[in-house]
């Protein structure tokens, strides 16, 4: 009992730095991590070697997998090729489905690019089609915003989901493959919640922040612009199927150099390659350190940081011996799925950052999949998945995202509290129920 007091009053403390006193969370985490190693009586030689242990290893795995899906949304977002694409799913929904359009495009456009940078970039294309089609822009907004939501935590290249994958040792290809399915079909509630109810909110599209982001002359095609984002998507996924102990492509070259080209660093790699040609003219500064990869660069390393310390504090947990103590507190409890997505929700709720709830509850969880039940490679597919749904919601006053929503639509805090952050929760829930289904019949 005393060391889970320990674990909750360290993640406490986590949550106060963070949130409080706007502590760094790499900071944070790793002098936690420190902090629970000498309260929980660990040796001196145990905590250095948790600390380059849990650090290497983390960051070796998936540091670079990071890197590579944030140069990929880099250059997405500076060509306009994300522009591009969610033009052309505008064009084919149809002005009449704004609603829709504006879900699907969100959905779509977080994969590679942030959240905030996605609906920076759809802001002004949401305000004009919600005026055009004199759908309640209020319901427009928080259709995008969801849409975002769901695909920046539950699919991979996004940060978040990569490092818990990494974390857990889940294979990215299923992740991937089984988030897609979660992310889509968690956002069909939340579509009817945001006709039914959030169109009942007034908000007038003219209060819409008229900047337009992307001011490029040149625009690449959509289909050009979907490469970096579709192939290695594809490549990761085959790699995994090739994987399978039933062997799909045969044990010979093929299924060698579909292992080989379908591992992540390699698809995402061949992904930031098709990136580079999105540019008008390709010039060799934007691969400069004050180009855009300097550009990813900046946004990729504390990301990077942070999940390295998340994985100090897993590798301090699991060396301090808690996974045995779970074993014999909490095998009766039959928690399963629901501890993490529990945690990772609090976690968010708490310090409003989707990638820190993530990696940390990835890091508890971590020396805990055996006692919880979630060791086989399938479980670990889903618990990474129930980590990203948990990191959903609550998103309000906390999360940076929220901000920029109500600040560039025009909305109040009630109102963002009433729409988008109730619409996190739907669909947290929502995507629970997915994953807790899937787990059943397969």
């Amino acid at each position: 009992m005393l060391t889970f007091i320990i674990v909750f009053l360290v993640l406490a403390a986590i949550i106060i730095a963070i949130v409080r006193y706007d502590i760094h969370p790499f900071l944070a985490l790793f002098v936690g991590a420190i902090v629970y190693g000498l309260l929980a009586g660990m040796s001196g030689k145990q905590i250095l070697d948790s600390i380059s242990d849990g650090f290497g290893s983390v960051v070796g795995r998936i540091g670079l997998v990071i890197m590579l899906g944030i140069i990929i949304g880099t250059f997405l977002e500076k060509t306009g090729g994300a522009l591009v694409i969610a033009q052309k799913v505008l064009s084919i929904i149809g002005e009449k489905a704004v609603m829709l359009a504006m879900m699907i495009t969100g959905w779509i456009l977080s994969i590679p690019v942030f959240g905030d940078s996605a609906f920076i970039m759809m802001n002004s294309i949401n305000k004009s089609l919600s005026f055009k089609s004199k759908a309640p822009f209020a319901a427009t907004t928080i259709a995008l915003t969801l849409g975002i939501s769901s695909t920046h935590s539950l699919v991979p290249p996004t940060p978040g989901p990569i490092a818990a994958a990494g974390i857990l040792g889940a294979d990215l290809g299923r992740v991937i493959f089984w988030g897609i399915i979660v992310s889509s079909v968690a956002l069909i509630p939340c579509y009817y919640f945001v006709k039914h109810y959030v169109s009942r909110f007034h908000l007038d599209p003219k209060l819409a922040d008229e900047k337009v982001e992307n001011t490029n002359a040149y625009l690449p095609s959509a289909a050009k612009a979907s490469l970096p984002i579709i192939i290695p998507l594809l490549l990761i996924i085959l790699g995994s199927v090739a994987d399978y102990p039933s062997h799909p492509f045969g044990e010979g070259r093929l299924m060698a150099f579909l292992k080989f080209i379908g591992n992540p660093i390699m698809a995402l790699l061949l992904g930031a390659g098709l990136s580079f040609w999105l540019p008008k003219k390709f010039e060799l500064r934007l691969l400069s350190s004050t180009g855009w990869i300097g550009d990813s660069l900046v946004t990729a390393a504390p990301i990077i940081l942070i999940t390295g310390a998340g994985g100090i504090f897993g590798k301090m947990l699991q060396n301090s011996g808690i996974a045995d103590l779970v074993s014999s507190n909490l095998s009766s409890a039959n928690l399963g799925l629901l501890l993490p997505f529990l945690m990772s929700l609090s976690l968010k709720t708490a310090q409003g950052s989707s990638t820190v709830a993530i990696v940390t509850t990835a890091s508890v969880i971590a020396p805990l999949l055996v006692p919880l039940g979630l060791d086989s490679e399938f479980m670990k597919v889903l618990a990474v998945l129930a980590i990203g749904a948990g990191g959903i919601a609550i998103s309000h006053a906390n999360d940076s995202f929220f901000w920029c929503m109500t600040q560039m639509t025009g909305m109040n805090i009630k109102q963002g509290n009433q729409t988008h952050s109730l619409g996190t929760l739907i669909l947290a829930t929502g995507a629970i129920a997915v994953i807790y289904l899937i787990s059943w019949i397969f």
